[in-house]
């Protein structure tokens, strides 16, 4: 097919959801509710990859990040019907979804929807060899000051050519998305991966020595469109597929 007529791949729905815990057990139950109901229930309703992530360091609060990418609006709204009429996951996940109202398995749950960028329109696993625990996975949070200078924030990452510097310099990115809904807005994120930590800070390094990062930032229509800026190292759990 002619490069004219091709169709560009459709930019995919991304829902980052953050669990919420007070103590162990509440981390175990969790876990066993991921692994042994919600993922497979997901697979059966299309959705093919889950990632699973806990924060590197240790804070008072536990947290379990799940990211769930969608091939389109339709099966991430369809999703809860489909997991109502699944018999399987309501007997898998029984002990979770059954739990009583003073036994809960988590403190609340955060969720933030999301949709890929242009220029990455779909997800990628990352091509890590390590083992899992020692992997960095860092989850950048990017506001802007005001709706407007914030997509110029995303144009920097697209039109600019950042995502494409990225990939040069071997960032094994999982994704990059604007925030459609979430509690800090306006908004992108993304994912980058790395073998261990040595690797993260040489990546980093090599990026802000790059030429063509130096020449990107310095331009003058790309200043001052970041306000806030949130860092999160995660590693993933030995049942994330991603």
């Amino acid at each position: 097919m002619p490069a004219a007529l091709s169709k560009a791949p459709e930019r995919q729905l991304y829902e980052l959801k953050v669990y919420h815990l007070k103590n162990a057990d509440q981390e175990a139950r969790v876990d066993k509710f991921l692994q042994q109901a919600y993922i497979p229930a997901l697979h059966r309703a299309g959705v093919k990859k889950v990632g699973v992530f806990k924060p590197v360091e240790a804070k008072d609060e536990r947290l379990i990040y799940v990211y769930v990418p969608y091939t389109s609006m339709s099966q991430f709204l369809q999703l809860p019907q489909k997991l109502q009429q699944d018999k399987k996951y309501a007997a898998d996940g029984k002990e979770y979804l059954e739990a009583a109202h003073n036994n809960a398995p988590f403190e609340r749950i955060e969720s933030t929807l999301l949709r890929a960028f242009e220029d990455m329109p779909q997800f990628e696993v990352p091509n890590l060899k390590a083992p899992k625990s020692e992997r960095v996975y860092e989850l950048r949070s990017y506001e802007g000051p005001t709706e407007k200078i914030y997509q110029n924030k995303v144009q920097m990452f697209n039109q600019g050519g950042e995502v494409k510097l990225f990939k040069r310099l071997g960032f094994n990115a999982v994704f990059y998305a604007d925030v459609l809904v979430g509690s800090k807005m306006p908004n992108l994120m993304y994912m980058t991966t790395f073998e261990n930590r040595a690797s993260r800070d040489e990546h980093w390094k090599a990026f802000g020595a790059d030429p063509e990062w130096k020449k990107l930032s310095s331009m003058e229509e790309y200043q001052n469109n970041v306000s806030h800026a949130d860092i999160i190292f995660l590693r993933p759990t030995e049942y994330s597929e991603i």
